[in-house]
């Protein structure tokens, strides 16, 4: 895959432009809160056009929560009036086949998904102020290409048993935060990183170490699971969250993907 020369990797935090907490919320009314949950921010795509790629090939590890979560979000869309598209073919990354979206999901991906033609594609699709979403693997992908890492994050390193674990809300002002009880109990696939990504985003949740058995799969006690930051033109958001289909019928984590589509495409 298309690495980047030792002089543009220097460059790299460079291109982590001043982050705006991803708790501004350009006077968003706050979440809306339904008997299953919050329903998600209100955000500046209400009653916005709207329209996201869900992108879900897989190089490597294939998660058998792809379909649910492709399914889920889809449902997401339509009940929101956004159109949605989904694929797993590469060739959908180039100008032309990218113009028509707003905002792109890596849903679960893994390993080397693009080549070089397709990911200058995406590369000048951030650039031109466009949004993106990882969810899960997204962070188990594209190792050889410092830009992804850059955009996505992080980059995963192990993962304990799936266990239940509290999250710790580290940005309860932010709209997509809101209405997420704190410490939130959930189980999940927990993911330790290469590195932390604390010193070039704005950490939304954290796990507490505490609360459950990492092993191995331990930050030292600092341990980032979602975040945001802006990003060499565009806005970005990751979660770790999703790695089973039972979570993509929970409506917690549903309304924070909806509000994290509302922020990454706030300009």
């Amino acid at each position: 895959m298309r690495m980047l020369p030792s002089s543009a990797l220097s460059l790299i935090p460079g291109l982590l432009l001043a982050t705006l907490a991803c708790g501004e919320t350009h006077g968003a009314p706050p979440a809306v809160e339904t008997d299953s949950g919050v329903a998600g921010a209100a955000t500046a795509t209400e009653g916005a056009r709207v329209s996201l790629l869900v992108f879900s090939r897989t190089a490597a590890y294939r998660h058998d929560s792809i379909p649910a979560g492709v399914q889920a979000l889809g449902k997401l869309a339509a009940d929101r009036g956004w159109q949605f598209a989904a694929t797993e073919d590469p060739s959908q990354f180039s100008d032309v086949g990218l113009a028509a979206y707003d905002a792109v999901i890596f849903l679960s991906t893994t390993g080397d998904v693009l080549d070089d033609q397709q990911q200058a594609a995406f590369e000048r699709f951030i650039r031109a102020g466009k949004g993106f979403i990882g969810i899960h693997s997204a962070t188990d992908t594209e190792y050889d290409w410092a830009w992804y890492g850059g955009l996505v994050g992080a980059y995963f390193r192990e993962h304990p048993p799936v266990q239940a674990a509290d999250l710790v809300v580290e940005d309860s002002a932010s709209p997509i935060t809101a209405g997420l009880p704190n410490p939130w109990r959930r189980t999940d696939e927990w993911y330790a990183f290469k590195s932390n990504p604390r010193p070039n985003v704005h950490v939304l949740l954290s796990l507490d170490e505490s609360s459950y058995t990492p092993a191995s799969a331990n930050m030292d006690g600092d341990h980032p699971v979602a975040w945001c930051h802006e990003y060499d033109g565009g806005r970005a958001f990751y979660t770790a969250l999703g790695h089973t289909s039972e979570s993509f019928a929970e409506p917690l984590l549903m309304g924070q993907l909806a509000a994290a589509v509302g922020w990454v495409l706030a300009r």
